[in-house]
């Protein structure tokens, strides 16, 4: 297998709020790229401590959606089906090669190791990505999004 190489971690730019029963992930950028790569590093750190992750392998995702909701909700769904499927898929980086917000469609190169319970301590499991209060911000003075996840 050829080595993979890390594009160097970027700044956390998420965090989690609260909510009833579930949890709230809050990520921003730079531009809403980097939002939505935020958002789905912000996943993968609810489920393990991302500083235990090495880059040994990297997967590629691609996700479209009708609208800017329906596109940021199946690429989570996508990304999470990483740590689903057999070997389990832990991400640390995500990269998004192509953002197509004109027809809704995304292409991402995700970085990280399979999981492994004797290296990633065990966090909190993802069942799911819900639309309920999903938002996203994008203009000249923001670049966010705020997504709750069923835990």
């Amino acid at each position: 297998m050829a080595a993979v190489e890390s594009k160097g971690c970027k700044p956390k730019k998420y965090e989690y709020l609260d909510h009833t029963a579930d949890v709230q992930l809050h990520a921003w950028g730079d531009d809403l790229k980097e939002a939505f790569e935020q958002v789905a590093v912000s996943m993968f750190g609810y489920m393990t401590e991302l500083e235990t992750v090495d880059i040994a392998r990297e997967e590629i995702i691609e996700a479209e959606g009708e609208d800017m909701l329906s596109l940021l909700f199946h690429f989570l769904d996508e990304s999470l089906f990483l740590m689903c499927a057999d070997p389990y898929f832990i991400v640390k980086e995500v990269e998004i090669t192509e953002f197509d917000r004109e027809n809704f469609k995304i292409k991402a190169i995700e970085r990280g190791e399979e999981f492994d319970l004797k290296k990633h301590p065990q966090g909190t499991e993802v069942k799911a990505i819900t639309y309920s209060n999903m938002q996203i911000h994008d203009n000249d003075e923001k670049h966010e999004v705020f997504v709750i996840i069923d835990i």
